[in-house]
């Protein structure tokens, strides 16, 4: 009987001293906690998704711990942009990465958001199947093509492109699909094509059955997608945090686009701590070539939303005419014009 209750108590020691281990190692007691602690005190909570347009959060993120600061938010990735869209309305995130259709759409729908950063510029392109039949746009003609959302950057630039080859819009069957499905619907021949932000162009790429048709700047100069949204509570309440988050951002773009080894790096630690995927199909997204996806300047501009803004009309996916003012703040990203590149390299312990 003794020896069955000493067994019991190893076996009892094991589990929790595992389970402490894992504890530890593994739980984030920063976000756990943040609930908890009062509301003006609490990290902000930042939604992205694992594509490139939206690299600056994660790189943000992991670089602000090694500074004198600390952590300055807290990131949580979602797979898709209708969850990200109802974590946002719902205030279970402060701030979130979103394409800028779907931030016009919510602010005319009454939800309080501005924007008040760019998440990149480019960083999108139309792939198809690299031995199939479509080698122009032409022949998009009674193809089905993926977007990410009906609100997204990418279903205006498949527009453009459509005026230019005058395709009608119900000659091309658009469907929704979250960006890290495309790649493997467009490989079992579910899909046509896809249109997409990095690095699930370049994950087709090397993978060898998708090939680019054309990059978004080939129809849209200047093109923007992701954008960095947050709720107008947090900036009446806390503009000194929305600030803070600013500059972060906007460090970490004049970082990854300083040099190739910047952007190699970060392939490695995004890669393996925050998207899950290998990092050297993020190094492809990033440097093949290096303007493959730009990181600075991202300030708003209102010639660039306004274009936006008329395509949605255009398109039937917006019935109100929005001002720029309506919508974004700018006075984060001017002050941001002051911020300077991250000091960091890899091994660095502490970051500047």
């Amino acid at each position: 009987m003794r020896l069955k209750t000493k067994i019991t108590i190893l076996a009892i020691s094991w589990v929790l001293l595992i389970s402490g281990l894992h504890a530890y190692l593994n739980v984030n007691w920063d976000a756990v906690l943040n609930s908890y602690r009062p509301v003006n005190q609490r990290k902000i909570i930042v939604a992205y998704l694992p594509v490139t347009c939206q690299l600056t959060c994660p790189v943000t993120d992991y670089i602000s711990k090694y500074s004198l600061s600390g952590e300055e938010f807290l990131p949580r990735m979602f797979q898709g942009f209708p969850e990200m869209k109802e974590a946002l309305i719902s205030n279970r995130v402060q701030a979130a990465f979103i394409v800028a259709p779907m931030a016009l759409a919510l602010k005319a729908q009454g939800v309080p958001i501005k924007v008040v950063y760019l998440g990149h510029r480019y960083g999108s392109a139309v792939v198809v199947q690299k031995n199939g039949p479509i080698k122009t746009f032409a022949d998009m003609r009674g193809r089905t093509i993926a977007i990410p959302s009906r609100f997204s950057d990418e279903r205006l630039l498949l527009f453009r492109a459509m005026k230019v080859w005058g395709i009608k819009p119900g000659e091309i069957k658009m469907v929704e699909m979250a960006p890290p499905d495309v790649s493997g619907a467009l490989a079992a021949h579910a899909i046509d094509a896809f249109v997409m932000g990095e690095p699930f162009p370049s994950q087709a790429e090397m993978a060898g059955y998708g090939r680019v048709l054309f990059q978004a700047r080939e129809y849209w100069p200047d093109y923007m997608s992701c954008i960095l949204v947050v709720r107008q509570d947090l900036i009446d309440r806390r503009p000194d945090v929305v600030q803070v988050l600013v500059d972060g951002i906007a460090r970490s773009g004049l970082w990854l686009d300083t040099s190739k080894s910047h952007r190699e790096d970060a392939a490695d630690f995004v890669g393996r701590f925050y998207y899950n995927q290998k990092p050297a199909l993020l190094r492809w997204a990033l440097t093949k070539p290096m303007d493959r996806v730009v990181y600075s300047p991202l300030a708003p501009r209102k010639a660039d939303f306004d274009m936006v803004r008329d395509l949605m009309i255009e398109t039937g996916v917006l019935d109100k005419r929005l001002d720029f003012s309506d919508y974004t703040d700018t006075r984060f990203s001017d002050n941001a014009r002051t911020q300077t590149s991250w000091k960091y390299e890899p091994g660095m312990a502490t970051a500047k």
